[in-house]
């Protein structure tokens, strides 16, 4: 099967070795950067002689337990329930296999993260909608949701914390929209990679509710994305050994080494999470205040949870050509035709406070030389 271009892909590859470089990358999606060093440090000196030893062989297709063990205690479930993928890539292939079949459709929110869309198309599986409007704050209902199901639909969608807008859906509005897609036989799967990311108070997982698969990650709300790490939460035990034996296809088994360094990274994840929510923090203020003084080009939806933000040109102007003049200052955002959006950017919140301001500093020398227009 031919796929589209994956244009997200491709703006932030092309600007990895660009000229003139990059300083200041707030395209990417994940939180601070952490070095394998510090990793090793957070897990004392026994970490790296563990790591020595460690035989280079396959590990269990569902994961190893103790990998599984530090997953369930993070979303405060059973580690019987979590099935390890080679990163959220994989938990998504896996889930859109499992109901893959002839006439079948899925529904996914608009806008969202655009390989949603693309592997469920390779599945041969149909893509219906739901429109996330910024009008309404991107807000996620399970009312308006469940009424764009129909007959076809055998998976139902949630991205929350979501991106590229950081909207959250409420727990109480996950319940009740899993609860009117069981009684029509619809699974509900909730992307959860920016969970427990929130700029308010602390939201329970979805991995509880009943009717309900969660997937999640290493590598946005715990920044570690090279690991490739990644997992599905399912409760129902005939469903998760399917999830599992289709894992066991895809990619045999993860990797001893980088799943030791998971168990390493939840052991610490509040000392990571806590880094991330201090970067994060602080540079939504700032962010805050720059879209305070642009207000007369600029509007937003101010994030709820997650590590992006999605503004966009009041007066509809398409954002790639002022995307790539940043790239030009050394600045990367990334344009929202990306996710379907011409006229937004998404702005990464990961990186250092201090270079946070530098760039936003760029950004508004840029608006004020014609933002690109």
């Amino acid at each position: 099967m031919h796929l589209p271009p994956f244009a997200l892909d491709l703006w932030l590859g092309q600007h990895r070795s660009s000229s003139p470089p990059i300083r200041y990358n707030l395209a990417s999606s994940t939180g601070p950067r952490w070095t394998l060093r510090e990793l090793l440090d957070l897990g004392g000196p026994s970490a790296r002689g563990d790591l020595e030893s460690l035989a280079l062989s396959y590990t269990p297709t569902a994961g190893g337990a103790a990998l599984r063990r530090r997953i369930g205690e993070l979303d405060g479930v059973d580690p019987d329930w979590v099935v390890v993928t080679t990163g959220a890539s994989e938990a998504l292939l896996v889930l859109m296999c499992l109901v893959a079949e002839p006439g079948a459709t899925v529904l996914l929110p608009a806008p969202a993260f655009p390989a949603f869309s693309v592997t469920a198309l390779a599945w041969g599986l149909g893509v219906r909608t739901y429109a996330l409007s910024r009008e309404r704050g991107f807000e996620h209902t399970a009312r308006a949701i469940a009424a764009a199901v129909d007959e076809t639909t055998r998976l139902v969608l949630v991205n929350s914390p979501h991106n590229p807008s950081g909207a959250v859906m409420p727990t109480e509005e996950i319940v009740a929209l899993a609860e009117m897609l069981d009684a029509r036989g619809v699974l509900l799967a909730v992307d959860e990679v920016y969970h427990p990311l929130y700029a308010g108070p602390a939201r329970p997982s979805a991995a509880r509710i009943p009717n309900t698969v969660v997937m999640g990650d290493m590598s946005k709300a715990l920044s570690l994305g090279g690991l490739r790490v990644g997992w599905i939460i399912d409760r129902v035990a005939d469903r998760r050994e399917r999830l599992a034996e289709m894992r066991g296809y895809f990619t045999v088994s993860g990797s001893p080494v980088t799943e030791a360094l998971s168990e390493i990274a939840l052991a610490s994840a509040e000392h990571i999470l806590a880094r991330a929510r201090d970067v994060i923090g602080a540079n939504l203020s700032a962010l805050e205040r720059f879209m305070a003084a642009h207000a007369g080009m600029l509007a937003w939806v101010k994030p709820a949870g997650g590590t992006t933000a999605f503004p966009w040109f009041t007066d509809g102007r398409d954002a790639r050509p002022f995307a790539e003049m940043l790239a030009g200052q050394g600045v990367l955002v990334t344009p929202g035709d990306c996710f379907g959006g011409r006229d937004h950017f998404r702005v990464g919140l990961g990186a250092e406070p201090a270079a946070f301001a530098d760039a936003l500093a760029l950004v508004s020398r840029v608006l004020a030389a014609g933002g690109g227009r």
